[in-house]
């Protein structure tokens, strides 16, 4: 299997807390990885490892055949991130904003051109981005990851605080994105539902431990196997969660 992005016991331990425990991940080059988990499993934690943010305890990753810490610079040029809401200078214009980031990455002036179209927001470059709305914004917050066409993105909640419509935009652009131009995404999101309408691999995290990793399928499968409900991937993933806060429970009594 070709996997463009391997983490090997990726561990990351603040103190006595363990934010990431033993992860090893398998993400298929041109694939979209859906990356769950509740609010301090370790899902941000971990992408934060791989765009060289915070270091790993232990364990250690690859990207593109690149070994994590040898090959970091080499690594990060592979690399477009969105992390959250994206902040801009309000009295630039989106082109002027993205503009900025071309010229630390060193890229050719017409990646700004390209990024804009891209996620289209190309007649609405020369815009302050003041007068961005929301949606707007998250499209150039994705523009600025996109700029150069890097083989690897790398989303964190990119449809956060978006309306149903801006959700919906944001999701299709996403899915187009690996056939635009054969790239891989690795993409969190609280928005289960949104997740399985894109996904076409799941890694489950919960207490910074990989609960699940597969496609859809094998996940309908394993839920199956542990008598849980296999309808849709918010009641799988939920009964999952549960258990494993229940065995997690179980443990600490013993």
């Amino acid at each position: 299997m070709n996997n463009i992005v391997t983490t090997d016991r990726l561990t990351k331990q603040y103190k006595s807390f363990i934010a990431v425990n033993n992860v090893s991940l398998h993400i298929r080059k041109g694939s979209i990885y859906g990356f769950l988990g509740p609010n301090g499993a370790g899902k941000s934690t971990t992408m934060k490892m791989l765009l060289g943010l915070t270091a790993p305890t232990s364990g250690s990753f690859t990207i593109d055949a690149k070994q994590f810490p040898a090959d970091r610079i080499a690594i990060l040029k592979e690399i477009g991130s969105f992390i959250e809401s994206p902040s801009f200078y309000a009295n630039l214009t989106g082109r002027e904003n993205l503009d900025i980031i071309r010229r630390i990455l060193g890229l050719p002036g017409n990646a700004v051109d390209d990024a804009l179209e891209l996620v289209g927001l190309s007649e609405f470059g020369d815009r302050l981005a003041k007068k961005y709305s929301l949606g707007m914004k998250q499209r150039l917050g994705l523009a600025g990851a996109l700029l150069g066409r890097p083989p690897i993105l790398i989303l964190d909640e990119p449809t956060n605080g978006l309306d149903p419509s801006g959700i919906h935009e944001i999701r299709n652009l996403i899915k187009s994105l690996p056939h635009l131009y054969d790239c891989t995404v690795l993409i969190s999101s609280h928005m289960l539902s949104e997740i399985e309408l894109m996904a076409d691999d799941i890694g489950i995290l919960n207490h910074g431990r990989l609960l699940f990793e597969g496609s859809l399928d094998d996940l309908r499968l394993h839920a199956l196997a542990s008598g849980f409900a296999a309808d849709n991937l918010e009641d799988m993933f939920l009964s999952m969660i549960e258990k494993d806060n229940l065995n997690k429970k179980q443990r600490a009594r013993l």
